[in-house]
């Protein structure tokens, strides 16, 4: 034992670092390039961003279904705030402006949370919050839509079918 270790006690791993696994599987999918190829999502910064925070707000739906996964949806909401913190200081945004950036990602993943479970209730709803958290307002195309509608649905309904431990471990094929 070293003398840290005497002094203070030993260590705890970090749980968030259980989640990251998780997260990702979300940018991998996110990142996959029929969003960008047959859905037309602008493969730029902000899209990207955008298929994340979809992908990530289906996942966390998924997870707040089982009330025991409350602490693993923060963990993993913090390994998003880590990322983008990362990200931000990678382009370029500089120390006194990157909290305020950071807010302005939480308020667009709470957004696109709230937004996704009404459309999810009441899939009628679902081009509308595509068009508005996805494409940003903009014209796109009716198949680009129904393409992602379609996947959303389809990646919706498989992790339907994982538990929710499998899920938060990163252990879900979907």
């Amino acid at each position: 034992m070293n003398f840290w270790n005497k002094l203070f006690g030993p260590t705890q791993a970090d749980p968030k670092l259980d989640l990251i696994p998780l997260y990702n599987q979300i940018v991998a999918n996110a990142r996959t390039p029929h969003w960008y190829e047959a859905g037309q999502v602008p493969d730029s910064i902000d899209g990207r961003f955008d298929m994340i925070a979809a992908l990530f707000s289906v996942v966390l739906l998924r997870l707040e279904q089982d009330s025991a996964q409350a602490q693993n949806m923060a963990h993993l909401t913090e390994v998003l705030v880590d990322d983008m913190d990362g990200q931000l200081r990678e382009v370029g945004i500089g120390d006194m402006i990157v909290g305020k950036h950071i807010g302005k990602i939480m308020g667009a993943i709470g957004g696109r949370i709230t937004a996704f479970r009404e459309a999810f209730a009441d899939t009628r709803q679902l081009d509308d919050v595509i068009t508005r958290n996805i494409y940003r307002g903009a014209t796109v195309d009716k198949e680009a839509i129904a393409h992602v509608r379609h996947s959303l649905i389809v990646f919706e309904q498989a992790l339907a079918k994982v538990s929710t431990d499998d899920l938060a471990a990163g252990k879900a094929i979907w």
